[in-house]
């Protein structure tokens, strides 16, 4: 049921944002760049845009634990739904559990439809161990579903370390080179950006003075 109070354009942004399944609602403007020197922001701040969803290409973020790229790949996906755009956040292992247990009931067309509709979906922490042979078909059959839409994957490898994570080389070949080669990598490298959203932290004070 729409909120009250809200026009109706507010109440489509809240219904998209709603179904997006975001673990919180970040913002590229939340984001503290100044707590991350090492990141590309200006190559972040490009991406904003959105000229990669207008295109229909993908987006990469990667690089070790802790620098953003959750965070990042939500605020872009939020700024799709601004942009009138359907978004949808899960975790890679989440979007494989669930098809898997389409397997089991019967509902998997349904499933993966599902999961492929929106013009957004964001597969975190993609990439993250070795897949099974049917894992690897349905994160085939996933991304070729969605195939005319965007992507963005967070990763804590290199794109170019995925490849042997898949069982079948063949599989592997057809997926990534399409997927890599239609994207904008972003390494995110640096310090780990998590401590300066810690509950509670003390923001340090300029205790020089001015004479």
């Amino acid at each position: 049921m729409p909120r009250r109070g809200l026009p109706p354009r507010h109440h489509r942004h809240h219904r998209r944002t709603r179904r997006a399944r975001f673990e919180e609602t970040l913002t590229l403007e939340g984001f503290d760049f100044t707590a991350a020197p090492k990141l590309p922001a200006a190559q972040i701040r490009d991406l904003g845009a959105l000229r990669w969803l207008q295109a229909g290409e993908s987006v990469i973020l990667y690089g070790p634990v802790g620098v953003g790229k959750t965070h990042i790949a939500q605020a872009l996906a939020h700024l799709a739904i601004r942009a009138g755009a359907e978004a949808r956040f899960t975790k890679t292992s989440r979007a494989l559990a669930d098809l898997a247990g389409g397997h089991a009931d019967g509902t998997w067309t349904r499933r993966l439809r599902e999961l492929a509709r929106p013009a957004v979906l964001v597969l975190d922490d993609f990439a993250m161990r070795e897949l099974t042979p049917a894992q690897a078909d349905d994160l085939y059959e996933l991304i070729n579903e969605h195939v005319g839409r965007s992507l963005t994957l967070t990763s804590n490898r290199s794109p170019v370390d995925w490849y042997p994570l898949f069982p079948n080389p063949v599989v592997a070949e057809s997926l990534l080179d399409r997927l890599i080669n239609n994207s904008h990598q972003l390494l995110m490298d640096g310090a780990s950006y998590r401590p300066n959203k810690r509950p509670g932290r003390v923001v340090p004070q300029d205790t020089t003075t001015t004479r």
